[in-house]
Parts: structure tokens; C-alpha cells; sequence
């Protein structure tokens, strides 16, 4: 209950009726008191302004009951009710200040800590109070003398757009978004068809299409899922659906095949069915893993058609809600290019909503809105993101700032750090910029006449009424009055009831006003929900008491279509448009109604104040207060001058809100991005598939390849050790540098001149890279099962190895070990268990943060590290200011029952490489969990991926986008190697990284009975159960029996469809 206010007004109303009740009975039954009626005083004063419709329900009944004693028990028993559910309020309000301390000085810790790090004094322009760039601005506008409305930048004619387009020629940029839940098609959008297909559909589906026309670029792909479903149309289940621009006046370069607009759907979930989103989370890796794939197709598609056969990579990838926030983070890590972000409905925010209401406790509202899932997606796409688009302050102010990864205060000190080119010690926060949604205006023209003048225009004199004006018109007595308008669907945060006593209760506005209420559409009120019905029953209630027949249109029934006309017909009568809810997040209708020349009143909670900032066309109220709405409203109908005048404006400045401008700054902003893509693709790499222009091109690369090739003995120190030495100071020694550019001189000869020498049908297979070993896999097998100690790997690695010895002689397969241990532990293993290197293609250390290919050239080394991973993992690494954070945090952590208080979390410097940082810790019992340290690294801008490993003894901190799912991911990029023939052997727990190895295309092989032994409590700590991560009932998971054999191994194999008998 939103404050729940009203329930201690409605308590002190009931005392105030004071006892008077017949001595003879005992209970509490209510009477009324001259004119006062409790029952009547909850009907008219809480259920018209919150959402109650239960005790509303309970009231109806009881009033409806004929035995008087009946009555007054029903009346008591829901008297005790709301006295319980005030109850609950104090409960709830308390244990709220006490979180929002807490946080408070989580916040307050995070920053001292965080502004200790960073060495300078801070200068006055880290103090400034705005968080985007329009705000920022803003103060030196006003400074000025100019009008706030430049706080938006515009593109003020035609001629400067021209300008702007023609700076674009050139470009040919591929865009990726990403909107994964509803139904998303380009044409008859069934918009309110459930839940999931509302606004963000429209929104994505347009910004698509906009962005498709513009110049600079190339192509744009909206992915999205694929619903092959008899309950849902058969276009939602076409690949693909091109986007053909609203206008032929759009800007466009030249056109090519594959240029313009597509909605891609992409397979994912359970097939023949469409589910809500809230069921979606365990899917979005098999989705994230369809999405890479089509990218790829596409960037090698594209490159082939505009760029000489070199790869076209996104320029930027976009996220739209929590769910495509959390699979464009992993595409963005995977792809290593630049993501972007827009939450449209944040899941904090909702949270902190729904326990007000006090309805359900948190337990329930997470098992309702998979709530925690969400917001730790879009904790990740704000670790992620590059920028997060807004559509107004009041979302950056109001929502994002609860969030962990979000600080305005410290991303402004940051800002200003980065501006002043100082280092911010490995903190990074993503910018926040307003970008509100775009609108097409092209075929909008606004009416200048009144109801005396024939509709129509030149061309067609004589055109009918759309039908919809008749049937708002016979419930007017005198249909030319001015038209109060209000489009909002009958929910008690629309401050509909609100609105309509404003009007009820002004007798000069009703004289020269009427009003229009367009609700939804509505067969019965008895098939309406429990919410919309009780709305607009107190609404229909409203009007009868004040007599507003003939003055008060709420029409059942219109079309999408037929809303411009509405908006038409409100400014043909000179009306005035209004939103009066209580808080309104953006406020699209206002934007509408503009761009028909309607003045408007609207709330100043949320959106509306950035609107009217921009447009100046009308007034902003209190939506809580009556008699502000009803002088605001009087003042615009009765004042034609103010009218006209707030129509000119709004008619003057309703281009930037359009997708043209919407667009220009989108693209700005990603014009600002530095150079993100796969770094690989350079003549040193042999999966170009090209000949080489001399013989001396492997030699050109070879300073490059020296730096991102490098042969090792001993691992860390091979080259992924010390966290503060750079390449050069591990490699002084001049014999050892010698030694290994020679190595690498010779086998770079090698490799070109087997090259010159194949044919070009078979260069696609030699010519497959470095390690072409991996791309003539049939198949590959990952081992990634982890252990509390490296010695119980043993006997199921054999098993592994041996149960696929035909396969692994005609070289059909290929082997991955994947695990939490350094390449040194590694390399002790396989000598402890006999195992020859070069048993594996490759092999995944440190949680995912390292890559290391056995050596070509055993002289010089077992292994090889991949520093093009490297490359492609460390965005927002944080370094040595991460180091030393994790360092305080881990001297913080005791054993506070222990009499010695000693220190359980200890760096391991001999097991930490430059991108993970290793701890030793004594009792993983006493730890907290990961999502409490993920969280202190959060509130500091310190991104990164914190793993517990070898059941909770050893902790690893690695990038932020690093995991060794991810790392599968790196070399289907890299190396082409198929997702849908790799398979994964895991044991029933593990790593608490476990989740990721078990989602996506891939198939994945459970060994019952191993490493079940791992502590439940990694697992257990988590914000959010399994079941919101994993798909249990996936096809691509089997499971082997205990105590399996080899022969259980290939029967697993064989149910996957990877092995024939």
C-alpha cells in the first residue's frame, strides 16, 4: 500500500465514532454516527486512491448482507483486518529505515574507501550535482541567459540535419538490439495483448526501424525469441521480418543486400511454446549462444559485402530490460565490443513498490517476479554497459540510484577524474544519458480549425468523422465545448478518481468543459480485474454524485488507430490534454498530444517535468491535489491566449522528440565509444583464410605475436604472473627473449609455408590459426569438474579420456580441461596422472581468466597463453586498484567467535596472475557469501567476477566478463568451433561459476556422485534459487549413473547424439 497512510486515518475515523455500542454485545460493531459512516468513509476516501480491492471486495459484501448483526461482525472482521495490515506497516516501515541506514552507510564506506584510493585532491567540477551531459549543460545555459530548453540538444533545421547526415557518409555501422520477452513483429503490433507486449515492443521495433534509415548506417538486427506456438500468430515464428521505413523521405546510403532493418528471431526455450518472462532466465544462455552465432554469419556476411571480406563487427550491442541486459552482457563480453543498456522498468524500484503494498513478503514476491534474478541482470549490465539510456532525470534520480552499481555521487567524481585525464585506480561507472523515446510526426497535422469547420483539408474537402468522434460525442450534451482529455488505462496509480472530482467539484470548469476518459477497453466490468474494475466503479459512482451526465464521455471500445483521432478531436474543440497520475515515469501520451497541438496539464512527479522543460506547452500540478488540477485546467480552457500560446510551443518544439533526433544522439553517443572488437583478425591470424602477400608476412607480426604468443615452462611465470610488472620486466632476460622469438619465428615459417604449399580447399582446414588441431574436431569434451583437491580429478579424467580412446586416435575429438587451478597446478597434474599435454587442444585456468594451447614446439615449453584473451577480457579490469581493495576487504574478515580473531582470507600471491587475483581461505563457513563482496566491490565501481572454488577454500577474482562459459564462448569466436558439438562433464556441484557450465547450446554430461561433496553454502548464498539460472529439464543435459564406468561415459555420449554405437 502506497504509504498505507490511509489506514491510520481510516483507524482514528472508526475511534472517533467512539464505543456506543449496545452493552449487551461484546463486539466491536460498527454504527454510524449521525452523517459519518466508517464503511462509507473507506469507499469514498482509501479505495478511490489506492489498491485495496480485496477489503473492497469484503466491504461490498458486507453491506450487501440484509441481517444487521451479520453486517456489523463482516464490518469488524475487516476492521481487524486493516488494524493488521497497519500492523504489518509499522513492521515493515522499521525494518525499511533500518535497511536504508544500512545502505546509507555502505554507501557513505564505499565512497571514503573509494576516494582514499584515488591519490588527488578532488576539484570543484567533481562537485557538480547533474549526472548526464543534458543536465550538465544546463547550468551554463541559464547562466547565459538562454531558455532551458536547450538543456536538449536540437538539430534547428533542415539544412544543419543535412550537415550532420553528410558526416555520416561514409560509415557503415552494423547495430544489434536485443528485446527478448512479448511479441515483437513490425506490422499490427498486438500491444496489451498480455503483459509482456506493452510499450518496450513499440519502442524497440521503431528505434529499429529509425535506426535503419539513418545515415552512417549499415544494417540493423533486432533479436529477438522465436514463438512457434498455436497460441500465437505464425509470424512470430519467421527467422527473419524486414523493416521497411515509414518514409520514403528517409535519409538512407547507398542500399546494399543486407542493409536495413531486421527483426532476427532466434530459437530459444521450450519449442511450441510461449511463456512470460518471468520464465525465461534459465534460457538466455541457449539464446546468448543463438545470438553469437547469427552475429558472426552476419559480421563475415557484411564484411564480404562492404569491407574487402574483413569481419563487420556491431559497433554497439543494446539491451533492452533486464532479461537482454543480462544476454547482451555475456554477447558483449563474448564479442568483446561495446554494449549499451535501457531498463524501461527497473526491478528495484518495482520491488521497493511491492513491499510498500505490504501484501506479499519478499520470499513471494520473488518467487511471483523471479525479482532478485532481475536485478542482478541488470546489476551486470551496469557493470558492463558502456552507457545506460534514460528517459528522464526522475529514472537516474529515483530508480538507478538503488542500485549497487550506480553511485551519482562517485560517478561524478569519476567523471571529472577521466575529463582531467587522472586515474581513477580501476573504477569505472556507466554513463547515464537522457535520450527520451522517439515519435513519428510526418503524418500528424495539427487542426487550426474549430467544431464549425468541415474536417478535412484541400485535398479532401469533404472527408467523413472517423467514427470514434461520434461515439465519444453522443455522451455530450453540448459536444463543442473544449475536451478535457485523459488517456490511461483504469489503475489507481492513474489518479483517474482524482481528476474526475476536480472536474465534479468546479462548477466553471464543468459550465465551459467536458470531460473525456478514454479507460481501456472493456466487454463488462465483471470480466475486468479486480483493480481496473474498482476504478472505474468509482469512477461511474463519481459522476452520479456530482450529476455529470452529458458532460463526461468513457466510451467501451477503440482501435490503436483510432487514437490520433481522439487527440484530433480534443484539439479541434481547443481542449487540453492531461496526465494526473501520481508518479509517471516518462509520459508518451503527453509527447502525443503535442504533436496534435494540444496544450496539456500534467503530473510533477517523474517525466513530465523533463517533457515540459522541453516543450513549455502547459502547466505542471500536484496529482494530490484537487483543487490544483481543477485551477490548472480552468486556467488553459479559459484563457485562449495561454492556449494558443502552449500549443505554439509544444507544435515548435515537438521535433526533439523525434526518432530523427532521437537517433542523431543515439549515434553520437556511439560515435564516442572507443574501438571494441576482436583483435585477432590481422594477417598473423590463419583463419582468414588468405594467402599471404609475401613470404614476409608472418615475419611483419612477428614484435605482435612475440607480445600475445608466449611459450611457458612454468605458467605464471611464464607470463600471466606479477600483478604490477609489465611484459618487459618479465621477459629481462635477453637469451630467454631470443629463445622464444626464435621459437615463434620458426613456427610462424612453419605454418605460412604450409600455406603456400596446400591447395585452397584444403587451406581452410591447415589454415585454421595457430592450433588448427581444434577446428578439425568432430566434436570437442570439456572437463570441468572441480574438486576440493586436484587429486580427485584424476580418476575422472581417465575415465573421460579413455572412454572415447577410438575417437581420440582418428583424432574425431578433442579434449578442454577447464578448472579453477593455475597452469602450473595443471601442469603437476598431468604429470601426476601420466597425462601427455598434448592430450588436450586446450586448456581453461584461473576460473576462465587465462587460455593456454599445448606448445607446437615441446623444446621450448608444454604451453602456450592465449594474450589475445587477454585482450578480449580485461574491459573494466580494475588492476592494482582492485588488488589493493581486495586486499583491505580480506584483512576485514575474522572469525569473530574464534578467541584469536584471526584473519581467514590471506592472498595467495604465488597462485595470482595479472587477471586473477587468488585468496586462500581457512573456513569457507565463516566467508560471506559472493554476492555480499560482489556487492562492496560494486558500491566502490570496482568491476569483476568473484568465484569460490575448491568447495570454498580458494577465492579467484577475475574480470568482470571473464568465466570459463564465457571462455567456451572466446573460442567458438576464435576458432569456430561449434557450441552445438562441444560437451561439458561436470559433477553434481562445484565452483560457484558451476550455473554457467550447464546453460546454452552445448550439451553437458552430470556425473552423478562427483563433487558432491562441495558445500552447499557456495550454492546456498546466492540471491536467488538455482532453478532462475539452470533449466533442469533441458534435452542438453543427461546425467551419468554413480560409480559410473566408461562404458556410461559413451552411453551418455550417445543419448546427447554426439557418439553412434
Amino acid at each position: 500500500m502506497a504509504g498505507n497512510d490511509w489506514i491510520n486515518s481510516y483507524l482514528e475515523a472508526i475511534l472517533d465514532v467512539g464505543p456506543g455500542l449496545d452493552d449487551a454485545r461484546s463486539s466491536l460493531l460498527l454504527r454510524e454516527r449521525g452523517r459519518f459512516t466508517p464503511s462509507r468513509y473507506f469507499v469514498e476516501e482509501v479505495i478511490t486512491g489506492f489498491d485495496e480491492t480485496d477489503l473492497h471486495r469484503s466491504w461490498v459484501k458486507a453491506v450487501a448482507t440484509r441481517s444487521p448483526q451479520e453486517r456489523n461482525t463482516r464490518l469488524e472482521n475487516m476492521c481487524w483486518r486493516i488494524w493488521n495490515l497497519a500492523r504489518q506497516k509499522k513492521q515493515h516501515e522499521e525494518k525499511e529505515a533500518q535497511r536504508l541506514a544500512k545502505r546509507r552507510l555502505e554507501r557513505e564506506k564505499g565512497r571514503r574507501e573509494a576516494t582514499a584510493d584515488m591519490s588527488e585532491e578532488l576539484s570543484e567540477g567533481e562537485k557538480g550535482d547533474m549526472v548526464s551531459d543534458i543536465s550538465a549543460t544546463a547550468g551554463d545555459a541559464s547562466a547565459h541567459g538562454e531558455s532551458t530548453k536547450s538543456r536538449l540538444p536540437r538539430i534547428s533545421s533542415v539544412e544543419s540535419m543535412e550537415t550532420w547526415a553528410n558526416q555520416q557518409k561514409g560509415k557503415k555501422l552494423y547495430l544489434v538490439l536485443i528485446s527478448l520477452h512479448g511479441l515483437i513483429r513490425g506490422e499490427n503490433m498486438e500491444l496489451g495483448r498480455d503483459s509482456d507486449t506493452g510499450g518496450q515492443v513499440k519502442y524497440v521495433v521503431e528505434l529499429a526501424r529509425a535506426l535503419g534509415s539513418m545515415p552512417g548506417v549499415y544494417r540493423v538486427d533486432l533479436l529477438t525469441r522465436q514463438v512457434s506456438s498455436p497460441d500465437v500468430d505464425w509470424s512470430y515464428g519467421e527467422p527473419t521480418e524486414m523493416l521497411t521505413p515509414r518514409s520514403s523521405e528517409d535519409l538512407f546510403d547507398e542500399m546494399g543486400e543486407s542493409s536495413g532493418a531486421y527483426i532476427v528471431r532466434i530459437p530459444f526455450g521450450p519449442k511450441d511454446k510461449y511463456i512470460p518472462k518471468e520464465l525465461l532466465w534459465p534460457h538466455i544462455p541457449e539464446f546468448v549462444d543463438g545470438a553469437l552465432n547469427h552475429i558472426i554469419q552476419m559480421s563475415n556476411v557484411l564484411g564480404e559485402q562492404i569491407d574487402g571480406g574483413k569481419p563487420v563487427w556491431p559497433a554497439a550491442i543494446h539491451g533492452h530490460y533486464a532479461d537482454a541486459g543480462d544476454a547482451t552482457a555475456l554477447l558483449s563480453g563474448a564479442l568483446n565490443v561495446p554494449m549499451l543498456f535501457t531498463g524501461h522498468s527497473l526491478g528495484r524500484d518495482k520491488l521497493e513498490q511491492l513491499l510498500k503494498q505490504g501484501r506479499l513478503s519478499k520470499d513471494e514476491i520473488n518467487s511471483t517476479y523471479k525479482i532478485m534474478r532481475r536485478i542482478e541482470g541488470e546489476e551486470l549490465s551496469l557493470d558492463a554497459s558502456e552507457i545506460v539510456i534514460t528517459s528522464t532525470r526522475q529514472e537516474i534520480d529515483e530508480q538507478w540510484r538503488l542500485y549497487d552499481g550506480f553511485d551519482p555521487i562517485l560517478e561524478r567524481k569519476l567523471r571529472a577524474r577521466i575529463k582531467r585525464n587522472v586515474s581513477c585506480y580501476g573504477r569505472f561507472m556507466p554513463r547515464m544519458v537522457i535520450i527520451p523515446p522517439g515519435m513519428e510526426f510526418h503524418h500528424i497535422v495539427p487542426h487550426d480549425g474549430d467544431m464549425e469547420e468541415a474536417d478535412g483539408n484541400d485535398e479532401h474537402p469533404a472527408s467523413p468523422d472517423p467514427p470514434i468522434w461520434a461515439e465519444i460525442m453522443r455522451f455530450f450534451t453540448n459536444p463543442r465545448k473544449p475536451m478535457i482529455l485523459a488517456l490511461a488505462r483504469p489503475d489507481p496509480k492513474k489518479n483517474i478518481t482524482t481528476l474526475v472530482k476536480a472536474f465534479g467539484e468546479c462548477r466553471p470548469l464543468r459550465e465551459l468543459a467536458n470531460l473525456t476518459l478514454i479507460m481501456g477497453n472493456r466487454d463488462g466490468i465483471d470480466e475486468m480485474s479486480s483493480t481496473n474494475s474498482s476504478v472505474l466503479l468509482s469512477v461511474l459512482k463519481l459522476i452520479d454524485k456530482y450529476d455529470l451526465y452529458g458532460q463526461v464521455a468513457y466510451p467501451k471500445h477503440h482501435k490503436q488507430s483510432d487514437v490520433p483521432d481522439i487527440y484530433r478531436l480534443a484539439a479541434k474543440t481547443k481542449g487540453v490534454f492531461i496526465n494526473p497520475a501520481f508518479i509517471e515515469p516518462f509520459g508518451l501520451t503527453l509527447i502525443e498530444a503535442a504533436a496534435h497541438g494540444l496544450p496539456i496539464v500534467a503530473t510533477k512527479n517523474g517525466g513530465p517535468v523533463d517533457i515540459h522543460r522541453v516543450l513549455d506547452n502547459g502547466l505542471l500540478v500536484d496529482p494530490h491535489d484537487q483543487q490544483s488540477i481543477a485551477n490548472a485546467l480552468l486556467k488553459l480552457v479559459a484563457d485562449k491566449h495561454l492556449w494558443a500560446r502552449c500549443r505554439q510551443n509544444g507544435l515548435k518544439n515537438i521535433h526533439l522528440f523525434s526518432w530523427l533526433e532521437h537517433c542523431r544522439t543515439y549515434l553520437s553517443r556511439i560515435a564516442t565509444f572507443k574501438p571494441r572488437h576482436p583483435q585477432w583478425q590481422r594477417s598473423d591470424d590463419g583463419g582468414d583464410n588468405s594467402e599471404p602477400e609475401s613470404p614476409n608476412d608472418s615475419l611483419r607480426d612477428i614484435q605482435d605475436i612475440s607480445l600475445n604468443l608466449r611459450f611457458s615452462l612454468d605458467g605464471e611465470k611464464g607470463g600471466t604472473g606479477g600483478n604490477d610488472n609489465s611484459l618487459e620486466s618479465d621477459w629481462n632476460s635477453v637469451e630467454r627473449r631470443s629463445k622464444i622469438e626464435n621459437s615463434i619465428l620458426n613456427w610462424s615459417k612453419g605454418i605460412s609455408k604450409d600455406n603456400r604449399k596446400i591447395g585452397s580447399v584444403e587451406k581452410a582446414e591447415q589454415n585454421s590459426g595457430k592450433f588448427p588441431a581444434l577446428r578439425r574436431r568432430k566434436f570437442i569434451v570439456v572437463i570441468a569438474v572441480d574438486f576440493d583437491d586436484r587429486k580427485d580429478m584424476l580418476e575422472p579424467t581417465r575415465k573421460i579420456l579413455e572412454s572415447m580412446e577410438k575417437e581420440r586416435a582418428e583424432g574425431s575429438v578433442g579434449f578442454i580441461l577447464s578448472t579453477s587451478l593455475t597452469i602450473s597446478e595443471i601442469h603437476s597434474f598431468l604429470a601426476s596422472g601420466s597425462f601427455n599435454p598434448n592430450d588436450f587442444d586446450a586448456f581453461i585456468c584461473n576460473s576462465g581468466s587465462d587460455l593456454y594451447y599445448p606448445s607446437l614446439n615441446p623444446e621450448d615449453g608444454p604451453f602456450v597463453v592465449d594474450f589475445y584473451y587477454h585482450s578480449h577480457i580485461e574491459y573494466r579490469w580494475g588492476g592494482e586498484g582492485l588488488r589493493k581493495t581486495l586486499i583491505r576487504w580480506a584483512g576485514s574478515v575474522t572469525d569473530k567467535k574464534s578467541e584469536s580473531n584471526e584473519q581467514i582470507v590471506t592472498p595467495a600471491e604465488q597462485l595470482s596472475t595479472d587477471y586473477c587475483y587468488t585468496f586462500s581461505v581457512k573456513k569457507p563457513a565463516v566467508v560471506p557469501p559472493v554476492r555480499e563482496l560482489r556487492k562492496v566491490l560494486r558500491i566502490q565501481a570496482l568491476r569483476c567476477h568473484v568465484v569460490y572454488c575448491q568447495n570454498g577454500t580458494r577465492m579467484n577474482v577475475i574480470p568482470v566478463l571473464a568465466s570459463r562459459s564465457q571462455a567456451l564462448r572466446y573460442l567458438y569466436v576464435r576458432w569456430g568451433i561449434d557450441l552445438a558439438n562441444m560437451v561439458v562433464f561436470v559433477g553434481e556441484s562445484g565452483d560457484t561459476d558451476y550455473e554457467g557450465l550447464l546453460g546454452g547450446l552445448h550439451k553437458s554430461v552430470v556425473l552423478n556422485g562427483v563433487s558432491c561433496g562441495a558445500s552447499n553454502a557456495l550454492h546456498g548464498n546466492r540471491s536467488y534459487p538455482l532453478s532462475d539460472v539452470i533449466s533442469f529439464d533441458s534435452s542438453n543435459v543427461v546425467h551419468a549413473p554413480k560409480d559410473y564406468a566408461e562404458s556410461d561415459v559413451r552411453e551418455a555420449l550417445m543419448k546427447l547424439g554426439l557418439l553412434r554405437e
